[in-house]
């Protein structure tokens, strides 16, 4: 179905006042007829913006075990998780599904299942929902199954994880630990002698992850380091051919990162809330050093929609730009140039945006449908 969305403050180069076509899945143009049978929306007093494309988002594990120890179904969750995302202005989203060497909520199942679900439920879904697996680089195990996957398709973005060392500097504080081995299953002993015997491989993970880069560099699967902890270590996987820097942990790696042209991901939450809540860099104060190109949901939907505003109204981006950082910055970065931007050939991916007082969605269209309605009073 054809859409004619009249009357709203359009987002091209900045904001315009203009009329806006879509002609099944694609934008038509700006401020020309409508074919006969388009359905009017009126966006008096919206902001219509290109469609939000979150590279990592991991809220819906919450839909999956939102106590520990308490699972739903995965498609249930999936479709929850669907229309979460959508009531947030997102119409494209990279699950961001761990697999890691311990069992549980992040293990091999979850993950085989989610990959698989993900893919079933593709035409079911509003967004355009794809999989970010974010492989534990000490789960040595899996390697050779995620060279498949990569040569398969199944994957939409790699990114390289390490948090085994955390883990076991958490077995000193008791109330953070518990929180980790209660989605694995397993007792607490059982858990600290199986991260045990996972670090006594550790001179086996260099390796791993060059091998598993060069297999998503054949496949033409982008790739990401998460939590790079210094410039040699940016350096290192630079020369893998990994150009995403996700969530660099100090502004000296994000420099380095910045120096050579590469995509910088921070968290919307981080923005929302003022700062990181594990004292890593401000992602406002990077937004103003030109040190961040992406704002990923990270853990909460509704923060992407809010954050370009926060950054405008701070004077840390104009809007254009603060805006482009959770559309069309992601979109280059994992290679979708069909989004991210409103123009005539590109896909319909927009959100209508009520600016005031809080930024509210109002409606979302993801691929020319409208998949997300809070405000009746806006179909003509």
């Amino acid at each position: 179905m054809s859409l004619h969305i009249t009357g709203g403050e359009v987002l091209a180069d900045a904001l315009v006042h203009a009329d806006l076509v879509t002609d099944g899945e694609t934008i038509l143009s700006l401020d020309s007829a409508a074919p006969a049978g388009a359905l009017r929306l009126d966006a008096s007093g919206l902001h219509v913006l290109p469609g939000i494309v979150d590279c990592h988002g991991d809220a819906f594990e919450r839909h999956i075990m939102p106590r520990p120890g308490v699972s739903f179904d995965i498609d249930l969750a999936l479709r929850d998780a669907d229309r979460a995302m959508l009531a947030s202005g997102i119409t494209t989203a990279f699950h961001g599904v761990t697999w890691s060497w311990e069992p549980g909520l992040r293990g091999a199942g979850n993950a085989r299942r989610l990959a698989e679900r993900i893919v079933a439920l593709k035409t079911e879904l509003g967004a355009d929902t794809r999989f970010h697996l974010r492989h534990e680089t000490f789960n040595l195990a899996a390697e050779t199954e995620i060279i498949d996957w990569l040569g398969s398709g199944r994957v939409g973005v790699l990114a390289f994880n390490d948090h085994t060392g955390g883990i076991l500097k958490a077995s000193a504080r008791t109330d953070k630990l518990a929180r980790m081995v209660e989605r694995t299953g397993l007792t607490q002993e059982d858990f600290m002698a199986l991260a045990g015997n996972v670090w006594n491989r550790r001179d086996e993970v260099p390796g791993s992850i060059e091998r598993l880069a060069a297999a998503a560099r054949a496949a033409g699967i982008p790739t990401m380091s998460h939590d790079d902890m210094s410039p040699d270590m940016r350096r290192w996987y630079r020369g893998l051919g990994v150009s995403v820097a996700e969530f660099p942990i100090n502004v000296e790696t994000t420099r380095e990162a910045a120096a050579h042209g590469e995509a910088i991901i921070f968290g919307a939450p981080n923005v929302v809330r003022g700062g990181s809540h594990l004292d890593c860099p401000a992602a406002e104060a990077m937004v103003r050093q030109g040190l961040c190109t992406i704002l990923a949901s990270d853990y909460y939907y509704p923060a992407l929609a809010l954050a370009p505003f926060i950054l405008a109204r701070k004077g840390a981006a104009n809007f254009a730009s603060a805006w482009q950082l959770v559309s069309q910055g992601p979109a280059q970065a994992l290679g979708l140039s069909d989004r991210g931007v409103i123009a005539p050939g590109k896909r319909a991916d927009l959100v209508l945006v009520a600016p005031e007082p809080q930024p509210r969605v109002v409606a979302t269209i993801a691929g020319g449908r409208l998949v997300h309605l809070a405000d009746q009073r806006i179909l003509a």
